[in-house]
């Protein structure tokens, strides 16, 4: 049993939750394939606030740079990196701001071997078809591979790359291994959904919910637990398999309310017509009362400051910045005014993220029948959705503590 202490609560770690933390690995991931409702076809928002988070990263990667000490070979890792095209393009910015740094200092750019990391469950294949083929070396310099533009079709990558299977909330690397961190848009999924949360004698019991927007103070606070027992777990993990001189960069849907069951955007994407729309099912008698209390979504979007205490209470890092930053909306329509388009959009984003979880709860069937009647709701609602729905995201640079 593992015991982490954030801002005097104590969080344990049960070995019990190993069985059901394994589950949860096994089957959770975004959409695989590149149908309508994968996630390769539903990730442009989170393509957007990367684009809109890029100098923070640059900043980051700039200042490693100046505590470095110029390897042969630099390695990197995305975290969570999914199946679409959104870790490439943070793998090419870390490349190209690496290998200037190595060029101002008059010094040739290293090697470059990444790491694309996720949960066995999550459709490498997809992501690898992806890949630009490796630059030969008479194929040109570094500046000319780069030049060729991202998803050209002459393009080449000059970097090795690896899949590496497993969780983020556990060892996945060597010790001392890892020169740079980064993991987008992941850290808001739990390992697990809190145990007490789907047990019907426990006060923190979220019968009649599927997500913690909105539950009781019970609910919330369980929630909040699991969070800041799965976050210190991920950083006790980095800080063995980092580089002295190394540098993390995080990005996770956060919140600007200080009230851990009001989760802003990802109550309106996980919570309110999703949360109808499981009503709905309930009421026509397609799924079971109890089917639907027994399904929630292991996700929670932390505070600024829950964060910040996390990181403090762990000791192993030094926040060299910590951001909460006001993103976009997740969904990303042509026309805003057309309600049927905007329903679309609504249903097809929470299927990308979601729809394998609903579907192994509940089969593929019903789980068609849910995101029809997520469409129509969010459909109903449209101007709202366009004019409410934006995310909050925690940002935040980490390096070793001294």
């Amino acid at each position: 049993m593992a015991m982490a202490s954030v801002k005097g609560e104590n969080v344990t770690v049960s070995a019990a939750a190993a069985p059901r933390m394994k589950k949860l690995a096994s089957m959770l991931c975004m959409k695989g394939g590149n149908g309508d409702g994968s996630y390769l076809n539903n990730s442009q928002a989170q393509a957007l606030h990367a684009r809109r988070m890029l100098h923070f990263l640059e900043e980051t990667l700039d200042a490693m740079m100046e505590r470095s000490s110029s390897d042969k070979l630099f390695t990197a890792a995305d975290l969570g990196c999914s199946c679409g095209s959104n870790s490439l393009f943070i793998v090419d910015v870390i490349v190209r701001r690496v290998s200037e740094a190595y060029e101002s200092r008059g010094r040739d750019a290293p090697e470059f071997q990444v790491f694309f990391s996720d949960l066995p469950s999550n459709d490498f294949n997809t992501l690898f078809q992806l890949l630009p083929p490796l630059l030969a070396p008479v194929a040109g310099s570094l500046e000319e591979c780069l030049a060729a533009g991202e998803g050209a079709a002459t393009a080449t990558r000059p970097y090795h790359a690896a899949g590496v299977p497993g969780t983020f909330y556990g060892r996945l690397f060597p010790g001392e291994s890892i020169d740079v961190f980064t993991s987008t848009f992941s850290l808001h999924w739990l390992s697990q959904v809190p145990e007490e949360v789907g047990d019907s004698a426990s006060p923190a019991y979220n019968g009649g919910r599927v997500f913690v927007h909105r539950a009781t103070e019970a609910v919330a606070a369980a929630y909040k637990r699991q969070f800041q027992a799965d976050l210190a777990r991920f950083l006790r993990s980095r800080a063995r398999e980092m580089k002295r001189g190394g540098a993390m960069f995080l990005a996770c849907l956060g919140r600007s309310s200080g009230d851990p069951a009001d989760q802003g955007g990802a109550g309106l994407l996980f919570g309110t017509h999703f949360q109808d729309a499981w009503d709905d099912l309930v009421q026509e008698g397609v799924v079971e009362g109890e089917k639907r209390d027994s399904f929630n979504i292991p996700v929670y979007a932390p505070s600024l400051q829950e964060f910040r205490d996390v990181v403090r209470a762990d000791g192993a890092f030094a926040i060299d910045r910590l951001e909460l930053v006001r993103g976009g909306s997740p969904l990303v329509v042509d026309r805003p005014d057309d309600a049927a388009e905007v329903g679309r959009a609504m249903a097809n984003s929470c299927k990308a993220v979601a729809g394998v979880l609903v579907d192994a709860h509940i089969g593929e069937r019903r789980g068609a029948q849910l995101f029809e009647r997520l469409e129509r709701r969010a459909a109903r609602h449209a101007r709202e959705l366009v004019e409410k729905m934006h995310f909050f995201h925690v940002v935040c640079s980490l390096s070793l503590a001294p």
